[in-house]
């Protein structure tokens, strides 16, 4: 008989699921553990049904094949796995899932100064790294650095990154349009890189790949800036973008 009650659970469940794949998953190292998790469950869903047709020889061999994999999923997505749980600790970054946009940024006194600084490090090949944690575990960060909870302004981001100063190889961790940690030492990212990727693009990647944080990179070789979200990296020529995608981020 036919239920409408139990159609409607599906539909939400398979909602929800949707959601926090694009959210959470999608374009991240954890989406291969995903996508082993789901091929792992149609293997035990395929010998349920070949034990239903009484074919319980073919059961009997995928039963036994679904719990050896998944002991061996373990040992092979053990990476994975970390990251996938530090995503599940990420307790602020489900409420992004049905949040609203807030609208228009009233004061761009922070923006302003991040770009400019930004624009500065570039012409200037000065190394920089800029973590906005608007979903961020902490937890994934490796060390937090020197607490600073000052007032963002180009003078001091440009201090911080000058190659002289002791946090210059760091990051600056922005949360409520303030600097609150500098010298910051982010996750490397374990995934190969293009040669011309640094070391500051690896920890950029690694953060983003393990939280929802998005972190802008300045290269101390090519001058280029670019911005690692959910295990990719944009490169932005055009300040103007750059500027747009800064005010999304930092809006969030």
């Amino acid at each position: 008989m036919f239920n409408w009650s139990g159609l409607i659970q599906i539909v939400i469940i398979a909602v929800i699921l949707c959601l926090f794949y694009r959210s959470f998953i999608k374009n991240t190292s954890s989406e291969r553990l995903v996508r082993g998790l789901l091929g792992l469950a149609l293997l035990w869903a395929a010998s349920f049904i070949m034990s239903w047709v009484h074919l319980d020889l073919l059961a009997t061999f995928l039963h036994w094949t679904a719990l050896f994999l998944s002991l061996s999923l373990i040992v092979i997505f053990q990476p994975e796995l970390r990251k996938f749980m530090a995503l599940m600790g990420n307790i602020e970054g489900w409420g992004r899932i049905f949040r609203r946009d807030a609208g228009p940024r009233r004061d761009t006194r922070a923006l302003d100064a991040i770009v400019s600084a930004v624009e500065y490090m570039s012409a200037k090949h000065t190394g920089a790294l800029i973590v906005f944690p608007s979903s961020l575990d902490e937890s994934a960060i490796e060390r937090k650095g020197v607490r600073v909870d000052a007032i963002i302004s180009s003078e001091l981001l440009l201090t911080i990154f000058f190659n002289k100063t002791p946090l210059h190889d760091g990051a600056v961790i922005i949360t409520a349009d303030r600097i609150a940690y500098a010298g910051a030492i982010l996750p490397l990212s374990q995934n190969n890189l293009n040669w011309k990727y640094g070391t500051r693009h690896r920890a950029a990647l690694g953060l983003s790949e393990v939280s929802g944080a998005s972190v802008l990179v300045v290269s101390e070789e090519s001058g280029d800036i670019s911005i690692a979200e959910k295990g990719k990296i944009t490169k932005y020529d055009d300040l103007k973008k750059l500027r747009g995608r800064l005010e999304k981020i930092m809006d969030k």
